[in-house]
């Protein structure tokens, strides 16, 4: 999204904990800072774009936060997935610093990112998204304007995510499932692709177990996170939430078997090792190969 922002014009400031991405940018011509306090000092809008409601809190309002620092009037976008009463909560503190809060998780994924073509889910009032208009132009290609409350935005999010995880998880286990059949799963990844039984998760992230690479584009610990939002929303909700509870089972079986911290698609991992199948590595399309 920084990348989008600069090469539409924007004078953009990164801040991240990884050094690696902060030289990646530096190189690109952005400027970068040691902690988001320092990144935020006078700004005008505050992207959050992290893994969870703790680092929102963090990075907004901590020893070192963006909201204290940045130009009065300004306006944060929150983009990470959080319970929507965490997202009012956020809301209510910015107001009191007078700052406008927009409540805008993102869908996409990395390539979708760089390509400034996400999709936001959002809501505050419709005064602030007009007033920051061309940054939300830059990075997303649609935004849904979804209700003038913070909150509202974070409750799409988490419907996504339930389908996200479930397809996801699906998608492994087919996989998984095709080759214990000793089907050539390359083969089945076309055909499933040209079926019904498709869905974007399966086309996006199988490749990932054909190639054998699970470096983390999005990594698992992010749906045991996400799934378990959703069932805490379900049970206080009294609304039962069955197949996204058995997905997240399998995110947590995959991270207890230690891959937390590998790209989601590792649920496969997870699967062929329970059924003692040997998946390709990387390089290979197939074992057998």
């Amino acid at each position: 999204m920084a990348e989008s922002l600069l090469r539409d014009g924007f004078a953009v400031t990164g801040v991240d904990v990884n050094e690696e991405a902060m030289t990646r940018f530096a190189t690109l011509g952005g400027a970068v800072a040691p902690d988001p306090s320092a990144g935020a000092e006078g700004a005008d809008v505050v992207i959050a774009v992290v893994v969870n409601a703790d680092q929102t809190e963090q990075v907004l309002f901590g020893a070192k936060g963006a909201v204290a620092a940045m130009a009065e009037g300004g306006t944060v976008m929150s983009c990470a997935t959080m319970a929507p009463d965490l997202a009012r909560d956020f809301a209510m503190r910015c107001a009191e610093t007078g700052r406008d809060y927009l409540d805008t998780p993102i869908s996409g994924g990395a390539l979708r990112a760089a390509a400034g073509e996400l999709t936001i889910m959002g809501s505050g009032a419709p005064a602030a998204f007009e007033k920051i208009r061309p940054v939300l132009d830059s990075v997303a290609a649609k935004v849904y304007e979804l209700g003038d409350a913070a909150g509202t935005g974070a409750a799409f999010k988490v419907v996504n995510q339930l389908l996200a995880g479930v397809h996801i998880a699906a998608a492994c286990e087919a996989i998984t499932f095709a080759k214990a059949m000793d089907l050539d799963i390359a083969k089945v990844y076309e055909v499933i692709t040209a079926s019904a039984g498709n869905s974007w998760m399966f086309e996006n992230r199988i490749p990932h177990v054909l190639e054998g690479d699970y470096s983390p584009r999005s990594a698992v610990d992010i749906f045991t996170k996400d799934l378990g939002i959703v069932a805490d929303i379900g049970r206080g909700l009294k609304f039962p939430t069955p197949i996204a509870a058995t997905a997240l089972q399998m995110f947590v079986m995959t991270a207890a078997a230690g891959m937390g911290r590998d790209d989601d698609a590792s649920v496969a991992r997870m699967l062929a090792g329970l059924a003692g199948l040997e998946l390709p590595a990387p390089g290979q399309t197939s074992p057998e190969e």
